[in-house]
Protein backbone atom coordinates (compact mmCIF):
# COMPACT_ATOMS: atom_id res chain seq x y z
CA UNK A 1 0.00 0.00 0.00
CA UNK A 2 1.46 3.23 -1.02
CA UNK A 3 2.14 5.78 1.34
CA UNK A 4 -0.71 8.27 0.34
CA UNK A 5 -2.93 5.18 0.80
CA UNK A 6 -2.05 3.93 4.20
CA UNK A 7 -2.08 7.76 5.14
CA UNK A 8 -5.60 7.70 3.98
CA UNK A 9 -6.42 4.65 5.85
CA UNK A 10 -4.81 5.90 9.26
CA UNK A 11 -7.44 8.94 8.63
CA UNK A 12 -10.03 6.71 8.27
CA UNK A 13 -10.02 4.79 10.85
CA UNK A 14 -9.29 7.72 13.46
CA UNK A 15 -13.30 8.65 12.55
CA UNK A 16 -14.16 5.62 13.07
CA UNK A 17 -13.12 5.04 16.14
CA UNK A 18 -14.66 2.05 18.12
CA UNK A 19 -18.55 2.70 17.19
CA UNK A 20 -18.97 4.48 14.47
CA UNK A 21 -19.96 3.65 10.68
CA UNK A 22 -19.23 5.51 7.48
CA UNK A 23 -21.61 4.85 4.42
CA UNK A 24 -20.41 4.74 1.17
CA UNK A 25 -21.66 7.66 -0.09
CA UNK A 26 -19.52 9.21 3.00
CA UNK A 27 -16.55 7.70 1.31
CA UNK A 28 -16.98 8.63 -2.03
CA UNK A 29 -17.88 12.29 -0.74
CA UNK A 30 -14.20 12.03 0.83
CA UNK A 31 -11.87 10.66 -2.06
CA UNK A 32 -12.05 6.86 -1.19
CA UNK A 33 -12.90 4.56 -4.28
CA UNK A 34 -14.88 1.48 -4.67
CA UNK A 35 -11.51 -0.23 -5.66
CA UNK A 36 -9.40 1.35 -2.48
CA UNK A 37 -12.58 0.39 -0.11
CA UNK A 38 -12.80 -2.89 -1.17
CA UNK A 39 -8.90 -3.11 -0.42
CA UNK A 40 -9.48 -1.80 2.96
CA UNK A 41 -12.14 -4.69 3.29
CA UNK A 42 -10.10 -7.50 1.45
CA UNK A 43 -6.67 -6.12 3.96
CA UNK A 44 -8.80 -6.81 7.20
CA UNK A 45 -9.23 -3.37 8.07
CA UNK A 46 -12.62 -2.63 7.37
CA UNK A 47 -16.20 -4.85 7.65
CA UNK A 48 -19.24 -3.93 5.90
CA UNK A 49 -22.11 -4.79 8.81
CA UNK A 50 -24.83 -4.27 6.31
CA UNK A 51 -24.59 -3.32 1.95
CA UNK A 52 -23.49 0.23 1.80
CA UNK A 53 -22.01 0.95 5.04
CA UNK A 54 -18.79 0.03 6.93
CA UNK A 55 -16.66 -0.05 10.37
CA UNK A 56 -13.39 -1.14 11.49
CA UNK A 57 -12.93 -4.38 12.06
CA UNK A 58 -13.57 -5.29 15.72
CA UNK A 59 -15.64 -2.03 16.33
CA UNK A 60 -18.68 -2.19 18.30
CA UNK A 61 -22.18 -2.38 16.70
CA UNK A 62 -24.21 -0.14 19.15
CA UNK A 63 -27.11 1.92 18.13
CA UNK A 64 -25.73 4.61 20.19
CA UNK A 65 -23.19 4.72 17.46
CA UNK A 66 -25.69 4.25 14.48
CA UNK A 67 -27.41 7.33 15.68
CA UNK A 68 -24.16 9.16 15.72
CA UNK A 69 -22.80 7.70 12.69
CA UNK A 70 -26.27 9.75 11.20
CA UNK A 71 -25.89 12.91 13.04
CA UNK A 72 -22.21 13.97 13.23
CA UNK A 73 -20.76 11.63 10.13
CA UNK A 74 -23.36 12.07 7.58
CA UNK A 75 -24.83 15.34 8.55
CA UNK A 76 -28.42 14.10 8.79
CA UNK A 77 -30.67 16.32 10.79
CA UNK A 78 -32.29 13.55 12.48
CA UNK A 79 -32.79 13.47 16.10
CA UNK A 80 -34.21 10.59 18.50
CA UNK A 81 -37.72 11.85 19.77
CA UNK A 82 -41.00 10.31 21.52
CA UNK A 83 -41.31 7.16 23.01
CA UNK A 84 -37.21 6.14 23.00
CA UNK A 85 -36.36 9.61 23.87
CA UNK A 86 -38.50 9.42 27.31
CA UNK A 87 -37.04 6.02 27.60
CA UNK A 88 -33.36 7.77 27.74
CA UNK A 89 -34.69 10.50 30.35
CA UNK A 90 -35.59 7.26 32.69
CA UNK A 91 -39.15 6.45 31.72
CA UNK A 92 -39.19 3.35 30.08
CA UNK A 93 -41.25 1.82 33.28
CA UNK A 94 -44.04 3.70 31.96
CA UNK A 95 -44.21 2.23 28.06
CA UNK A 96 -45.69 -0.37 26.62
CA UNK A 97 -43.72 -3.42 27.08
CA UNK A 98 -41.31 -4.13 24.26
CA UNK A 99 -41.54 -0.59 22.52
CA UNK A 100 -38.89 0.76 24.94
CA UNK A 101 -36.60 -1.58 22.24
CA UNK A 102 -37.90 0.72 19.77
CA UNK A 103 -35.47 3.58 18.58
CA UNK A 104 -37.91 6.31 17.40
CA UNK A 105 -36.40 8.65 14.76
CA UNK A 106 -37.61 12.51 13.26
CA UNK A 107 -36.52 14.20 10.73
CA UNK A 108 -37.50 16.03 7.80
CA UNK A 109 -35.04 13.48 5.78
CA UNK A 110 -35.62 9.80 5.39
CA UNK A 111 -32.29 8.32 6.62
CA UNK A 112 -30.85 5.74 4.85
CA UNK A 113 -31.77 2.17 3.71
CA UNK A 114 -29.00 0.51 5.58
CA UNK A 115 -30.28 1.29 8.76
CA UNK A 116 -32.99 -1.47 8.88
CA UNK A 117 -30.59 -3.93 8.04
CA UNK A 118 -27.95 -3.86 10.59
CA UNK A 119 -27.81 -6.87 12.88
CA UNK A 120 -28.98 -5.07 16.18
CA UNK A 121 -30.73 -6.12 19.13
CA UNK A 122 -32.56 -2.72 18.91
CA UNK A 123 -34.76 -1.66 15.76
CA UNK A 124 -35.25 1.97 14.17
CA UNK A 125 -38.40 3.51 13.30
CA UNK A 126 -38.91 6.80 10.84
CA UNK A 127 -41.85 9.39 12.09
CA UNK A 128 -41.01 11.63 9.65
CA UNK A 129 -40.84 15.39 10.63
CA UNK A 130 -43.75 15.01 13.61
CA UNK A 131 -46.08 17.60 14.85
CA UNK A 132 -43.66 20.09 14.91
CA UNK A 133 -43.11 23.10 12.18
CA UNK A 134 -39.86 23.43 13.78
CA UNK A 135 -37.10 21.59 11.78
CA UNK A 136 -33.76 20.30 13.14
CA UNK A 137 -30.71 21.60 11.79
CA UNK A 138 -27.72 19.02 10.81
CA UNK A 139 -26.18 18.80 14.30
CA UNK A 140 -22.32 19.54 14.91
CA UNK A 141 -19.80 18.89 17.51
CA UNK A 142 -20.19 22.99 18.33
CA UNK A 143 -23.70 23.25 18.37
CA UNK A 144 -24.53 25.55 21.47
CA UNK A 145 -27.26 23.97 23.75
CA UNK A 146 -29.20 27.56 23.32
CA UNK A 147 -29.48 26.30 19.53
CA UNK A 148 -30.63 23.41 20.48
CA UNK A 149 -33.24 24.50 23.22
CA UNK A 150 -35.10 26.74 20.59
CA UNK A 151 -36.21 23.40 18.90
CA UNK A 152 -36.97 21.31 21.79
CA UNK A 153 -33.88 19.27 21.66
CA UNK A 154 -31.08 18.79 23.69
CA UNK A 155 -27.47 16.81 23.58
CA UNK A 156 -28.02 13.59 25.82
CA UNK A 157 -25.14 10.99 26.58
CA UNK A 158 -26.51 7.64 26.72
CA UNK A 159 -24.13 5.78 28.48
CA UNK A 160 -20.79 6.96 30.11
CA UNK A 161 -17.88 7.27 27.33
CA UNK A 162 -20.10 7.51 24.49
CA UNK A 163 -20.86 10.36 21.60
CA UNK A 164 -23.82 12.70 22.70
CA UNK A 165 -26.47 12.39 20.27
CA UNK A 166 -29.22 15.07 19.99
CA UNK A 167 -32.60 13.95 21.39
CA UNK A 168 -36.13 15.58 22.09
CA UNK A 169 -36.27 16.96 25.53
CA UNK A 170 -39.41 15.88 27.30
CA UNK A 171 -41.00 18.42 27.13
CA UNK A 172 -40.87 18.05 22.79
CA UNK A 173 -41.18 14.24 23.57
CA UNK A 174 -44.59 14.33 25.09
CA UNK A 175 -46.74 16.24 22.52
CA UNK A 176 -44.75 13.70 19.68
CA UNK A 177 -46.08 10.69 21.55
CA UNK A 178 -49.69 12.61 22.41
CA UNK A 179 -50.02 12.93 18.84
CA UNK A 180 -49.74 9.07 17.87
CA UNK A 181 -51.95 8.53 20.66
CA UNK A 182 -54.88 6.75 18.36
CA UNK A 183 -56.84 4.34 20.53
CA UNK A 184 -57.39 3.76 24.63
CA UNK A 185 -54.43 1.83 25.49
CA UNK A 186 -52.36 4.57 24.20
CA UNK A 187 -54.18 7.00 26.57
CA UNK A 188 -53.28 5.16 29.14
CA UNK A 189 -49.41 5.19 28.38
CA UNK A 190 -49.55 9.01 27.96
CA UNK A 191 -51.39 9.15 31.08
CA UNK A 192 -49.00 7.43 33.59
CA UNK A 193 -46.26 9.40 31.93
CA UNK A 194 -48.12 12.53 32.58
CA UNK A 195 -48.12 11.77 35.96
CA UNK A 196 -44.76 11.54 36.18
CA UNK A 197 -43.79 14.99 34.30
CA UNK A 198 -43.58 16.89 37.62
CA UNK A 199 -40.36 18.99 36.27
CA UNK A 200 -41.75 19.44 32.60
CA UNK A 201 -40.78 23.76 32.52
CA UNK A 202 -43.38 26.06 31.40
CA UNK A 203 -41.22 28.28 28.94
CA UNK A 204 -40.31 24.82 27.31
CA UNK A 205 -43.64 23.85 27.14
CA UNK A 206 -45.67 26.76 25.95
CA UNK A 207 -42.79 27.21 23.14
CA UNK A 208 -43.48 23.83 22.11
CA UNK A 209 -47.11 24.29 22.14
CA UNK A 210 -46.69 27.46 20.00
CA UNK A 211 -44.67 25.05 17.45
CA UNK A 212 -46.99 21.86 17.90
CA UNK A 213 -49.06 21.65 14.53
CA UNK A 214 -51.60 18.56 16.05
CA UNK A 215 -54.04 19.45 17.71
CA UNK A 216 -54.80 16.63 19.56
CA UNK A 217 -51.62 16.36 20.42
CA UNK A 218 -52.25 19.64 22.45
CA UNK A 219 -55.44 19.37 24.31
CA UNK A 220 -54.44 15.38 24.93
CA UNK A 221 -51.13 17.30 26.48
CA UNK A 222 -53.07 19.81 28.46
CA UNK A 223 -55.58 17.65 29.56
CA UNK A 224 -53.55 15.12 31.33
CA UNK A 225 -51.46 17.59 32.53
CA UNK A 226 -54.84 19.64 34.22
CA UNK A 227 -55.81 16.14 35.38
CA UNK A 228 -52.90 15.36 37.61
CA UNK A 229 -52.75 18.78 38.62
CA UNK A 230 -49.05 19.87 38.01
CA UNK A 231 -47.35 22.75 39.24
CA UNK A 232 -45.92 24.38 36.47
CA UNK A 233 -49.04 24.12 34.33
CA UNK A 234 -50.40 27.75 36.14
CA UNK A 235 -47.12 28.99 34.77
CA UNK A 236 -47.74 27.47 31.05
CA UNK A 237 -48.56 30.89 28.79
CA UNK A 238 -50.85 29.48 25.93
CA UNK A 239 -50.76 32.74 24.42
CA UNK A 240 -50.63 32.16 20.57
CA UNK A 241 -51.72 28.32 21.19
CA UNK A 242 -54.06 27.26 18.45
CA UNK A 243 -56.28 24.67 20.24
CA UNK A 244 -58.57 24.58 16.83
CA UNK A 245 -62.41 24.60 17.93
CA UNK A 246 -65.05 22.17 18.78
CA UNK A 247 -65.21 18.96 20.14
CA UNK A 248 -62.37 16.10 19.32
CA UNK A 249 -63.41 12.82 19.68
CA UNK A 250 -60.22 10.75 21.06
CA UNK A 251 -62.49 7.57 22.12
CA UNK A 252 -65.98 6.20 21.20
CA UNK A 253 -68.11 6.65 24.56
CA UNK A 254 -65.28 8.60 26.75
CA UNK A 255 -65.78 11.58 29.27
CA UNK A 256 -65.38 14.84 27.63
CA UNK A 257 -62.88 16.88 28.60
CA UNK A 258 -64.98 20.43 30.28
CA UNK A 259 -61.94 22.94 29.43
CA UNK A 260 -59.89 20.87 26.40
CA UNK A 261 -63.22 19.44 24.97
CA UNK A 262 -61.46 16.16 23.97
CA UNK A 263 -62.87 12.93 24.85
CA UNK A 264 -60.69 10.74 27.67
CA UNK A 265 -61.70 6.87 28.73
CA UNK A 266 -63.52 7.33 31.82
CA UNK A 267 -61.50 4.46 33.41
CA UNK A 268 -57.93 6.42 33.75
CA UNK A 269 -58.01 6.05 37.44
CA UNK A 270 -58.08 2.34 37.64
CA UNK A 271 -55.15 1.84 34.75
CA UNK A 272 -52.93 4.31 36.67
CA UNK A 273 -53.68 2.05 40.34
Amino acid sequence: MSDQNHGKLNLLLAELGDTRLISSRWLRAHGYSNSLVARYVGSGWLVSPARGVYMRRGGRLQWEGVVSSLQAGEGMPLYVGGRFALSLEGYEHYLRLGDAGTITLYGPVRPPGWLGKLPLEQRFEFLGRGPFDLSPLPPTKDMPEKTLAEQGLAWHRAASGSEALVCATPERAMLELCDGVVDATLVYEVDALMQAMTTLRPQRVGLMLRHCRSIKAKRLFLALAERHRHVWLSHVSLDGVDLGRGKRALVPGGRLHPTYQITLPGDLDEHLA
